[in-house]
């Protein structure tokens, strides 16, 4: 009789415990969607709290740890804390499962801030990293769009290294793969494709369009960008970034 109260008991504990979770992490999402982000990644600790290995949470607070990072130019300090909560949080991510393609997509990002504050050897290693990630991430999701925009990113970057800059590379620390702005372009596309309300790609997409020479196409990405309602803190930045780029371009 005690044995049957107490399995009882602990049925219904267990479900209030995972509707805790679940409320918990509905309300992060919420607090996601009306860009409110720092109170968001407080509420997804809660969420930790309850459920430490959850997948879910743990790619959130990654990806937006590295968000409110980028935006916290002012303050070194607390840009550097949230860059490495951002990568305890991937590395985490990945150890719960190294084949879930968001695991791999937020360890790419976080490989991408390394490669622009490391030095030296750390900073190639991570700029070889972010492409390992991302490949990963697309390999178990094809249609993990911001998995696209970061290889396309990275197309991006590498492409744009001069050949003084590429000789050092290969020199010091091994060459490179290949990379174009056709390569870019590809990956910025096909990230368009899967999610035509991605903000960020459509900026990325109008460089590397300029910068393959394609200045109308690249004026109709901003054009298109303009139009499209702000998903994230960081939208409204990035359309000011657009209007600055198309008065320097006329």
């Amino acid at each position: 009789m005690k044995s049957l109260i107490f399995l009882v008991l602990s049925l219904f504990f267990g479900i209030s415990y995972g509707q805790d979770v679940n409320s918990i992490i509905k309300e992060a999402d919420l607090q996601v969607a009306s860009m409110n982000d720092v109170p968001a990644i407080n509420t997804y600790r809660e969420a930790l709290k309850l459920q430490p290995s959850n997948l879910y949470v743990l790619c959130q607070c990654s990806e937006l740890c590295s968000r409110i990072g980028g935006r916290l130019q002012h303050d070194k300090k607390e840009q550097a804390d949230y860059y490495a909560a951002a990568k305890t949080y991937a590395s985490e991510a990945l150890q719960v499962n190294s084949l879930s393609s968001e695991a791999n997509f937020v360890n790419a990002l976080v490989m991408g801030t390394a490669a622009l504050h490391g030095s030296g050897k750390e900073k190639i290693d991570a700029v070889k990293n972010i492409k390992r990630y991302a490949d990963l991430a697309i390999k178990y999701d094809a249609k993990n769009y911001k998995a696209w925009y970061v290889l396309g990113k990275w197309y991006y970057e590498i492409s744009n290294l001069n050949y003084f800059e590429r000789t050092a590379v290969k020199i010091f620390y091994g060459p490179l793969p290949p990379a174009s702005i056709a390569d870019a372009i590809r990956c910025f596309e096909k990230s368009k494709a899967i999610n035509p309300r991605f903000v960020l790609n459509y900026l990325s997409l109008a460089k590397a369009y300029k910068k393959n020479d394609d200045q109308n196409t690249a004026r109709q990405n901003l054009q298109v960008m303009f139009t499209l309602p702000d998903k994230t803190q960081d939208d409204a930045g990035l359309k000011n970034e657009g209007r600055s780029l198309l008065k320097k371009w006329d």
